[in-house]
């Protein structure tokens, strides 16, 4: 068996780790050749971005195909690079993820959201992403491919998570009053996605996330008790001197709901909330 990623990173990486002891062959793309060995040292074979010819002959031999890079002004990078490639190929993958984000829902003022819910993106980053799940639901059906859209909070993990930002002094305790947002932990996505590989649904759109939307000041100062120090102190939204992308990030509040994907994939995530997902990380050295 084979996975094809296009644009190989932190979640593939976790995915990879998953299938890779099940017998999966990963191949990955990569824009320059001195990222190559990286892969290589992972078990990962890497396909360079120029080398459309490859790309085509790894790809025709995928049964599972996952796009992860994000789209930019002209679109989700991944459409003009694999679609003519699987146009030419004998055999379509099996099933194919597209990694989307909840930005897509934009603000419900910590209201519930679920995949039936309307798009609302305030975002240019959301609606890009919104314009790219049209896209690639619209190949799906075009093609006959397998096409499911993963809509994901902030993902975090080992090397990316409170702790890191906690040690490195850059922590921030903002406070928005009633803002709250849903965050997965990598390895829980990673098994959600190999829960939709075995069992494939074109056309499915699917909200990976824990079970515990929450505040951003008590995730840090959870992580500040895990590591016994003390936590950073609250800054008021208004003082915390923000960027415009930080500003928009915290001018969205909702509550992602993930009973579709417990329901038709059988996924539990391992880690419910931040609270498990923090205290697994440190226990396992992170």
């Amino acid at each position: 068996m084979r996975l094809f990623v296009f644009g190989y990173g932190f979640t593939a990486r976790a995915l990879a780790r998953r299938l890779q002891p099940c017998g999966w062959e990963v191949h990955g793309t990569v824009r320059r050749p001195e990222d190559a060995p990286a892969l290589a040292a992972e078990g990962v074979i890497a396909h360079l971005l120029s080398s459309p010819d490859t790309i085509a002959a790894a790809l025709a031999g995928a049964q599972a195909l996952l796009i992860t890079a994000p789209p930019g002004p002209e679109g989700c990078p991944a459409l003009p690079v694999l679609v003519p490639a699987l146009a030419h190929a004998r055999a379509f993958p099996d099933w194919t993820g597209y990694l989307s984000t909840t930005g897509v829902y934009g603000d419900r003022r910590g209201r519930w959201v679920f995949e039936t819910s309307r798009l609302a993106a305030q975002s240019v980053e959301g609606a890009r992403r919104v314009a790219a799940e049209r896209d690639w639901l619209e190949v799906g059906r075009g093609m006959g491919l397998s096409v499911t859209v993963f809509r994901l909070p902030g993902i975090y993990g080992p090397g990316r998570s409170a702790f890191d930002r906690l040690r490195a002094g850059q922590a921030r305790r903002i406070t928005a009053p009633g803002q709250v947002f849903s965050r997965i932990h990598v390895d829980d996505l990673a098994a959600g996605l190999e829960a939709s590989i075995a069992r494939p649904r074109a056309g499915g759109i699917y909200n990976l996330c824990d079970d515990e939307p929450a505040p951003n000041p008590d995730v840090i100062a959870y992580a500040a008790r895990l590591l016994g120090i003390a936590p950073p102190p609250e800054i008021p939204l208004a003082e915390a001197g923000l960027s415009a992308q930080a500003m928009r990030f915290y001018a969205e509040s909702k509550r992602v709901s993930n009973a579709r994907a417990k329901a038709e994939l059988g996924w539990r995530p391992a880690y419910p909330t931040y609270r498990e997902g923090l205290a697994a990380i440190l226990a396992a050295g992170g």
